[in-house]
């Protein structure tokens, strides 16, 4: 790998998402050594991957190079790397591009999609968990239109032009209500020759709700702004089969799409080595105690989606979203400083800071620790955070640009095909 040695401590931190960059920046100007590997040379702002899907952004404008965020650090390493293994009682990983040792390692690897072992459905489709993915989904719902004007059978036809979303959770609701908009204001101008009134979208959730972990006012309201734009949602119903063109469920009702987007769960991307039952409790993810230390190990931590820290207000974990792992992020770099001194570290505490969603043009949701509310105020709200929040000046001023734009002009300048996706049912 090409690392110098040092009498620093050396800590390898496995994943440039959210939680990893949060400490990475903790600690980058410490008396540390601090390695970060991932397979991408990029941060992806992953609570927009929805509008990269559908038109209205770019990739470029919600990724940021990882070196550039920690360009003006010293000893600050990055490499690109593919984990594969942690040798924990030897204190080394092994990757792609070598070995490296560790005197402390954290691991924030993420999560990926939980098909829950349907392997039918992980095959025919479609995840959205990162920017290729966002991109294979964007191409794959302009080549459906394409195919529609083409054929003359009008069963294939509507299964071209209807786009079924597994989950109800903020991810579907969002791309649901991207989707919605898309019908109502461009696809009559880009296809004037196609009637693209019969277009549906269809939400599908095993529970009795949408947005389930927000207030029931939330929900009832994200419910009320999907149906108003022409969005079906099926609720107490799951999917138990898609062959690549019929979505089978455990009722009688069954969809005939050439599009399934997968937005039902996530679980965590364990790495091997650190993937026995031992280690793993449910959702694949890591058991780590209040200091984020996986069981066993003082010297292991994991952070972020990967990480299970139960307890009795989170039985089953912290929330997969990105402020429990900014804010274990942050903390363990206190936490890290705190053992290389031998002081006692703290435990940490989740500050929930609420949750919020947007269901197109001047709706959303917002759920704050004292405050409630939804419509055009919650959607500026929206957007002044997810701009808050996203890495870099240029991408905040080039999606306030686009935002504005696609609102004045209600268009997604982006609907490209830049490349095509290879539907697995023709090729």
């Amino acid at each position: 790998m090409n690392i110098p040695r040092t009498s620093f401590p050396r800590i390898v931190i496995i994943g440039g998402g959210f939680a990893g960059v949060a400490l990475a920046k903790k600690l980058s100007k410490q008396e540390v050594q601090v390695v970060l590997l991932d397979k991408n040379n990029y941060h992806t702002f992953q609570p927009l991957l929805y509008q990269v899907s559908t038109g209205g952004l770019e990739p470029d404008s919600i990724a940021y190079p990882i070196r550039k965020i920690l360009k003006d650090f010293p000893n600050f390493y990055f490499r690109l790397a593919d984990v594969e293994e942690i040798d924990a009682n030897k204190n080394k990983i092994k990757t792609n591009i070598g070995n490296l040792k560790f005197d402390y390692l954290v691991v924030a690897s993420g999560s990926t999609t939980n098909f829950f072992g349907n392997t039918e459905v992980e095959k025919y489709s479609m995840a959205m968990k990162t920017i290729p993915q966002s991109l294979n989904l964007r191409s794959l719902i302009l080549e459906n239109f394409e195919e529609a004007l083409l054929t003359s059978d009008l069963n294939e036809r509507n299964a071209l032009m209807n786009f079924v979303i597994v989950g109800g959770g903020p991810t579907g609701v969002e791309l649901a209500g991207a989707l919605a908009e898309i019908k109502k204001g461009i696809l009559p101008k880009d296809y004037p020759d196609l009637d693209t009134r019969l277009a549906q979208i269809h939400i599908i959730q095993s529970s009795d709700c949408i947005l389930k972990g927000m207030s029931e006012k939330a929900s009832a309201k994200a419910e009320d702004f999907l149906e108003k734009l022409g969005v079906n949602i099926w609720k107490n119903v799951r999917v138990t089969n898609y062959d690549g063109k019929t979505v089978t469920t455990n009722t009688d009702l069954t969809f005939e799409t050439a599009t399934v987007v997968w937005a039902a769960g996530v679980k965590g991307a364990t790495i091997k080595g650190l993937d026995a039952e031992d280690f793993v409790t449910r959702g694949n993810r890591l058991l780590v105690n209040e200091f984020n230390q996986v069981k066993g190990y003082e010297h292991i931590f994991a952070i972020g989606d990967i990480a299970c820290m139960a307890s009795e207000a989170f039985p089953y974990g912290h929330p997969m979203m990105a402020q429990p792992a900014i804010q274990q992020g942050d903390q363990l770099g206190d936490n890290i400083l705190e053992l290389l001194e031998s002081k006692p570290m703290k435990p940490f505490a989740y500050k929930d800071k609420g949750a919020m969603a947007t269901i197109g043009r001047n709706k959303a949701v917002v759920d704050l620790e004292k405050w409630k509310f939804q419509g055009i105020f919650a959607w500026y709200v929206w957007m002044f955070v997810h701009l808050f929040f996203l890495i870099g000046f240029r991408n905040r001023m080039v999606v306030f640009v686009n935002w504005v734009y696609n609102y004045i002009r209600f268009d997604r300048e982006a609907r490209l095909i830049i490349r095509p996706f290879k539907n697995k049912l023709k090729h």
